[in-house]
């Protein structure tokens, strides 16, 4: 075979450097959009991308050329440097670390709509205790030092 055929699926979590809410409402939808940019210049498809004002989530689809630590990288990297430069927000940061999980693309339409809720499904549930529930769900081992706020 010539050719290289891979689709992976990645629903990736991370949040501002100690989960401060930096992310105002109304500048959202600009960070959203500018971090689905990033994605398809360095040849990821992000399918969804949202969050609140401490954290995003984003669907990405990956070619097989993409490992997920430098999709993380570049993403999280480039939007931080657009929040200091383009909005002026000094004391933007997001945290070192991600959650990165595979799904099937049987789960693709479920997860678009989850991410799409965020901010109706964080009136009634907490950031860590929805990535905990992810890191179970995923059976990953973690140290609660690092997740736990």
């Amino acid at each position: 075979m010539s050719h290289t055929y891979c689709l992976a699926l990645f629903h990736c979590v991370f949040s501002t450097k100690e989960r401060r809410k930096t992310i105002a409402p109304d500048l959202q939808a600009r960070l959203w959009a500018y971090m689905g940019g990033v994605a398809r210049e360095h040849g990821m498809k992000a399918l969804a991308i949202g969050g609140t004002e401490d954290h995003v989530h984003i669907l990405l689809s990956l070619a097989s050329s993409v490992p997920v630590a430098d999709a993380m990288r570049e993403i999280k990297a480039a939007s931080s440097l657009w929040m200091h430069q383009v909005l002026a927000r000094e004391n933007f940061e997001w945290q070192e670390g991600y959650g990165a999980f595979s799904i099937g693309q049987s789960q693709e339409e479920t997860t678009i709509a989850y991410i799409a809720a965020q901010a109706e499904h964080h009136r009634q549930r907490g950031f860590e205790e929805e990535f905990l529930a992810f890191l179970k769900k995923h059976r990953i081992e973690y140290d609660p030092r690092y997740v736990l706020g």
